[in-house]
């Protein structure tokens, strides 16, 4: 009987012993299992058409972060409705960490700040942020030949009498900048939006209008070329590649809104997986000619960790719909 009895308790070890051997290998196995993603290629969805800034600085990341990843990023192009579009497949797509958004100031703090109601998502509940990429401030640019010479001047003219301003189109963040001016400044400004800033431009050029307020960032080689001339920027401080343009805050207009890029995912992706992202997202940025890339365009990197990106997108929404005037709002037909 003892010896019976004795087996049967050595079985009975026996088999705990082996259920815990197996809990233990799934254990491992899950923890292998998440710390081997990316297993494939990552999808970046941009919602601009190649070639332009938004794209360029999309590409420029999908490289650096595919090289420490270990997995091809593939950007996906997918423009219209201002970003609007891209945004609204990614919101839909599977929460696995391989389809992401390159998310902007547009999609993602104009829109649902102005017209919500029209958007197939919402802001933040649709999303996972990961990360903010950078800020590029907008900018006041004239033509060369302009009397217009500093920021000084136009402020004090528009005082006086009427001038008119281009954007790349209505309801877009260099709009509600420069309308936002307007407002804290209390000039007298006409909005004339184009579909480009290359008609807008050369409408500039031509002297049909006074002034092109949009960002920076893809028009400083012309400002280094002598074809244009930038008399002012947005943001906190001046830009380290013009660093004689000054800010308007320091021309005493408050108005620090920027255009911003940053990496959101669906909501529901996992939190191991957005931080495997969002620690790529970083080293990307810590890379030397990701940062020249980025500076040498008048912006500047911004390495915001997850849980900070949520707070900085609200922050932004409600700065917009603070500038969103009766005036602003019939203009963009809301």
């Amino acid at each position: 009987m003892g010896i019976s009895f004795a087996s049967g308790a050595m079985r009975r070890l026996g088999r705990r012993a082996a259920l815990v051997a197996a809990l233990g290998l799934a254990a491992l196995a899950g923890g292998q299992a998440q710390a081997a993603f990316p297993e494939r290629p990552i999808t970046l969805v941009v919602g601009f058409p190649p070639g332009g800034g938004g794209d360029l600085y999309g590409r420029l990341i999908a490289t650096a972060m595919g090289k420490t990843l270990g997995q091809t990023v593939i950007v996906e192009n997918r423009p219209g409705a201002g970003g609007n579009i891209a945004a609204g497949l990614v919101a839909k797509a599977a929460p696995d960490g391989y389809t992401i958004l390159l998310a902007m100031s547009g999609n993602l703090a104009v829109s649902p700040a102005l017209k919500p109601q029209s958007l197939p998502y919402k802001v933040p509940e649709d999303f996972a942020l990961i990360g903010l990429i950078l800020e590029a401030p907008h900018g006041l640019f004239v033509a060369t030949p302009s009397h217009f010479k500093t920021a000084r001047e136009v402020i004090d003219a528009a005082k006086q009498k009427e001038l008119t301003f281009a954007s790349t189109g209505t309801g877009g963040a260099a709009h509600i900048g420069m309308e936002t001016i307007k407002e804290l400044g209390h000039l007298k400004l006409l909005h004339v939006p184009y579909k480009g800033s290359g008609p807008a431009i050369t409408d500039m050029l031509g002297g049909q209008i006074d002034m092109f307020f949009a960002t920076a960032s893809p028009l400083v080689p012309q400002v280094q070329q002598g074809q244009l001339r930038v008399l002012a920027l947005t943001g906190r401080q001046r830009s380290p590649i013009l660093p004689d343009v000054p800010t308007f805050k320091e021309l005493g207009i408050d108005m620090t809104m920027t255009q911003w890029y940053g990496l959101a995912a669906p909501a529901g992706t996992p939190p191991a997986v957005l931080k495997v992202l969002s620690e790529h997202l970083s080293r990307a940025l810590a890379d030397p000619t990701v940062q020249n890339t980025i500076r040498k365009d008048a912006a500047m990197e911004r390495d915001l960790p997850m849980d900070q990106f949520k707070q900085y997108i609200l922050d932004d929404i409600a700065n917009y719909r603070k500038a969103a005037t009766p005036d602003l709002l019939k203009q963009i037909g809301q």
